[in-house]
């Protein structure tokens, strides 16, 4: 699903940008864009990125300092 529209993108690009190591919403916006304009995905985008977090903690539980 798109969860910024401004700049196209979706769930899948935060799911991505978790995969390769961003752990931070900073770390996610810098990697996708998503929230750079006019910030109303940014709830969406967090609660995205919390998400793809703790499953990568259940694949990994050496990450759980990550949250």
């Amino acid at each position: 699903m798109y969860v910024c529209l401004c700049v196209g993108v979706t769930d899948r690009d935060i799911e991505n940008a978790v995969s390769s190591g961003a752990r931070s919403w900073r770390e996610v916006r810098e990697a996708t864009g998503c929230a750079g304009q006019c910030g109303k995905c940014a709830c969406t985008g967090k609660s995205v990125m919390r998400e793809a977090i703790s499953q990568e903690m259940a694949m990994d539980p050496d990450l759980a300092y990550a949250v």
